[in-house]
């Protein structure tokens, strides 16, 4: 009697103890989910707001002259509104910065996963990850007084406001997104995969360039999908640096205006809200939104292209 007593307290127990379990593993769950939509919300919200006040501001300008006039003067008495000046800027600056960074960092990928010791990776890696916690104006001013000097001692015609400077202070600064996602990704190939390699007789360059790099080849895509974005988004940099003039030009050496300098210099004035030159941030930031969505599209496709390829 008393054993089944004492059996009858310990399925209570379990039950209940599994009960708790239960409870708290939907808890979780819920909060998890919770997390998940409160990004998701935001997102929407960001899209919601900007196709709104981009809707008002198309109603004042049309959009055949938004996509081909090449002057952007919205603030000036004889307005334009034509964001090709300011798409150039940003896409010049951002050329020039993946130039530097998605060669730089990936070499310094590859060293550090497959070349360098462990005691050395251990501590050139928190200090490479250290450089993308340096304030975006510390960049800024490093660019207008130490680089453009530099590169006008070589281009004594360089101005001092210039998108040449910019950008290869943009690719510097970048250079530890890049290069931490990257060895992050080489890191996690299988160790069997060069290992193989290794028993085919091929160096350890070798097995890096044609076992590793491939086989990481989505997160270094993502590396560079980063540093993309991240280079987009800048904007102290090329406001000190690169000036706040909008020039429809591709030539790095010229000054020009970003979407995102654009932005802020709007917002840091005293353009009463829901005017036309204050809305205009707001298509300006629509396109910026695109021009990011158009590279992680490409990014995405190449990488499952490469996968099926793989």
């Amino acid at each position: 009697m008393a054993s089944t007593a004492a059996t009858t307290s310990n399925d209570l127990v379990s039950r209940s103890g599994l009960r708790y379990r239960k409870i708290r593993d939907r808890i979780v769950e819920t909060f998890l989910l919770a997390a998940g939509l409160v990004a998701v919300f935001t997102t929407l919200a960001i899209v919601v707001i900007l196709l709104t006040e981009s809707a008002a501001f198309f109603e004042h300008v049309s959009l055949k002259d938004f996509l081909t006039d090449t002057m952007w003067t919205p603030l000036f008495a004889d307005a334009h509104y034509g964001i090709l000046p300011l798409v150039a800027g940003t896409l010049t600056t951002t050329i020039v910065a993946l130039i530097v960074a998605v060669p730089v960092g990936t070499i310094i990928a590859i060293y550090l996963s497959e070349f360098a010791s462990h005691r050395l990776r251990e501590t050139v890696k928190p200090i490479l990850e250290l450089l993308g916690a340096v304030p975006t104006v510390v960049y800024g001013y490093f660019a207008l007084t130490a680089v453009t000097p530099l590169l006008q001692m070589l281009m004594p015609e360089l101005p001092g406001f210039n998108m040449l400077s910019a950008g290869l202070v943009i690719g510097l600064m970048i250079v530890p997104y890049v290069a931490s996602v990257s060895e992050d990704a080489m890191r996690a190939v299988p160790r069997y995969m060069r290992e193989g390699s290794y028993a085919m007789g091929a160096t350890r360059l070798q097995t890096a360039l044609r076992v590793v790099v491939p086989g990481a080849f989505s997160g270094l895509a993502a590396a560079f999908i980063l540093g993309i974005s991240r280079a987009v988004g800048e904007t102290m940099v090329v406001a000190i640096a690169a000036g706040m003039q909008p020039n429809f030009t591709f030539d790095p050496r010229e000054q020009a205006a970003t979407i995102t300098a654009y932005i802020v210099q709007v917002s840091l004035g005293d353009l009463p809200h829901g005017s036309i030159g204050y809305q205009s941030i707001f298509a300006a930031g629509l396109v910026l939104m695109l021009i990011t969505l158009i590279f992680n599209v490409i990014g995405f496709s190449l990488t499952r292209k490469f996968r099926e390829a793989y």
